[in-house]
């Protein structure tokens, strides 16, 4: 991509709205299940310009969203332990947990700080060596190589204070979850950064054995217009299959070198995500032979029995069943300088962006 405003052209983007029209008949329903892509459908307005027979629908693609109620409360519990430094990503320090939040816990005088990578929180353990120091990981098959790596590093130089809270996710297999729970979807448009990563070979089992297509799509507004009309024309034809719309960062081998070091340090195992509950081989662990990094297994801490928002249904907002317009709270009780669940903290959740480009 050499300029931004190559996939903003208005002319390109009603040209490919005016396609869609013209090949498109039957009632479709996708699923993009990527908060960025999210963001950009509203942030474009580009459900505006898709025929009516096409509903886009928004899935668990923002990975503050989908972390659990006990993960937040977990990262709480950890933070009251004397002479513990917590790090994380921006976007979770607020999310609400079933009493208090790490922003007002950090108020209250525990040591949270953010950072912008498992390598920064590092080199706070490094400079820091009489404090343990716990990175929350959160994130997808994006972010997860970047721990994998840190712990790596961590081993290499003998760091004992460092550990890792693993809320790591996959992809792949809440997306089959959805379908067998019943949620109407006809196609997904798949995220372009996971997949930049995994390759397509995760999805395979979508086409061949759910008969859904799948299209991997960029971030700009053609890049999704021409994903849409690529599930478009699979539908039409009744051939569903992976594709790649985003060619310019996807190749369908992925990364091996960033899949090897999730291998290396990971290992698939049972996973809780907020609205769906505990997903088979859906969550990555630390490997055994990592376990000196993992915190849940060098600390032991009492957390109570979870409890979600009252009245926040952001469970069901990520299920694609309900959106954040079906929600009492949504803009009155609940808005990005007052969220009552996750969906409202993170700029890619669902209920922040319907309240950024919607209310």
């Amino acid at each position: 991509m050499k300029f931004v405003d190559e996939y903003r052209k208005k002319d390109l983007i009603l040209s490919v709205a005016e396609n869609l029209r013209a090949i498109s008949r039957k009632e479709i329903i996708l699923m993009e299940v990527c908060g960025g892509h999210t963001m950009a459908i509203h942030r474009f307005g580009l459900a505006s310009l898709l025929p009516s027979n096409i509903r886009l629908i928004s899935g668990p693609g923002c990975p503050v969203c989908v972390s659990s109620q006990l993960f937040i409360d977990k990262a709480m519990a950890y933070s009251k332990i004397p002479g513990t430094i917590i790090t994380t990503y921006g976007d979770l320090i607020r999310v609400p947990g079933s009493s208090t939040s790490l922003e007002k816990e950090r108020a209250a005088g525990s040591d949270i700080r953010i950072v912008y990578s498992a390598l920064e929180s590092l080199e706070i353990a490094r400079g820091n060596p009489e404090k343990n120091v716990i990175f929350l990981g959160i994130g997808f098959e994006t972010t997860a190589p970047a721990t994998a790596a840190t712990i790596i590093k961590a081993k290499k130089e003998k760091i004992s204070n460092f550990f890792v809270l693993s809320a790591h996710k996959v992809m792949p297999p809440v997306m089959k979850a959805l379908v067998e729970e019943g949620v109407k979807i006809n196609g997904f448009i798949a995220p372009g950064h996971v997949t930049a990563i995994t390759g397509t070979s995760i999805y395979n089992d979508l086409a061949s054995v759910y008969g859904l297509g799948v299209v991997v799509s960029g971030f700009e507004p053609a890049d999704l217009m021409q994903a849409v009309l690529m599930l478009a024309i699979q539908m039409e034809s009744g051939t569903p299959k992976v594709e790649i719309q985003y060619q310019r960062v996807v190749h369908y081998k992925g990364n091996i070198i960033a899949q090897q070091l999730l291998d290396e340090v990971f290992v698939h195992s049972d996973d809780s995500w907020r609205g769906l509950g505990m997903i088979p081989d859906s969550g990555l662990k630390i490997r055994e032979n990592f376990s000196s990094f993992d915190a849940e297994k060098q600390f032991t801490v009492n957390v109570p029995e979870s409890v979600e928002p009252k009245g926040c249904i952001c469970g069901q907002i990520l299920r694609g069943i309900k959106t954040p317009e079906d929600c009492t709270l949504f803009a009155k009780k609940c808005s990005p300088s007052h969220p009552v669940g996750a969906c409202m903290v993170s700029a890619e959740g669902t209920c922040a962006t319907y309240y950024k480009y919607r209310s």
